[in-house]
């Protein structure tokens, strides 16, 4: 009874699950769908499938955005951000958890407490202090802004993981005559590809989507990410639908597929850690 009731319980359970997706996956339809129609058509009936498929939204777009630059903009800034955020809270985060005093349990506070802060409050004071540093229209300081403001988070995630590290590996290593940076790089950062994969999953989602902060570090045209290039069929007076719907396609297609790739490191990664040995 008790098994009956639990594939039951089950496969409810499954279908709640689908559908949930399936409701999740409805506004990708639409973007997809309606890039491959032209405007017109795209008015009269948004939700059906295009009468005839075609890549003329997909070709205009990639000639007025210029898509191959603005693509290796995004693509520039988020690994720069990304390799910067992983080594920067990495250390920092271990440090605080094998070094504890009351200076390191501050410091860590303060970075946990910085990620309540609205981006909102502070972005007039950022471009400011961008501005007197000279970081305005300039991929180097747009991914400076992006370390402050992902480092509060990585350094949490990685503080929780470290944590659960046994502190025998590196007191052997220790005894063998290694340094703290020898232990920390030959032993220390290998053991932490699950939770860096996500780190880095969690910040290319944001950094590969964000609009806000590019937008006020960068003005040069010749700089714009991905979503900075598709507001440009938003207009005061007229909105290219369909120009829009392929521009978001395209830029969200390369993030769907990095995720897809880490999503298996991820799994592999919580499997491997869930067993002891």
């Amino acid at each position: 009874m008790s098994g009956s009731k639990y594939r039951t319980g089950t496969f409810i359970l499954e279908v709640l699950t689908i559908i949930l997706g399936i409701l999740f996956l409805v506004p990708f339809y639409f973007v997809v769908v309606n890039s491959f129609k032209p405007f017109g058509e795209l008015l009269q009936n948004t939700a059906s499938l295009p009468k005839m498929f075609s890549l003329d939204n997909y070709s205009r777009v990639i000639d007025i955005i210029n898509f191959p630059r603005v693509m290796g903009n995004s693509l520039i800034i988020t690994v720069l951000s990304n390799i910067g955020l992983v080594l920067f809270s990495s250390m920092a985060a271990y440090r605080f958890v094998r070094k504890p005093s009351k200076l390191n349990n501050l410091l860590f506070l303060i970075f946990v407490a910085a990620m309540v802060i609205p981006f909102q409050s502070i972005m007039i004071p950022l471009v400011k202090v961008a501005n007197e540093f000279g970081l305005m229209d300039s991929r180097l300081g747009l991914v400076i802004c992006y370390f402050g403001f992902g480092v509060s988070l990585n350094v949490f995630l990685f503080h929780g993981f470290i944590k659960s590290i046994p502190k025998e590996i590196e007191e052997s290593a220790t005894v063998d005559g290694c340094s703290w940076f020898s232990i920390f790089w030959r032993i220390v950062f290998p053991l932490l590809k699950p939770i860096a994969v996500t780190v880095i999953l969690l910040n290319s989602l944001w950094i590969w989507n964000d609009y806000l902060l590019p937008s006020l570090i960068l003005n040069d045209m010749k700089l714009q990410t991905i979503p900075l290039a598709t507001y440009a069929f938003f207009g005061q007076y007229t909105k290219q639908w369909d120009l829009a719907m392929a521009a978001l396609t395209l830029g969200v297609l390369p993030i769907i597929v990095f995720f897809l790739i880490l999503q298996k490191h991820i799994i592999e990664g919580i499997t491997a850690g869930s067993v002891k040995g």
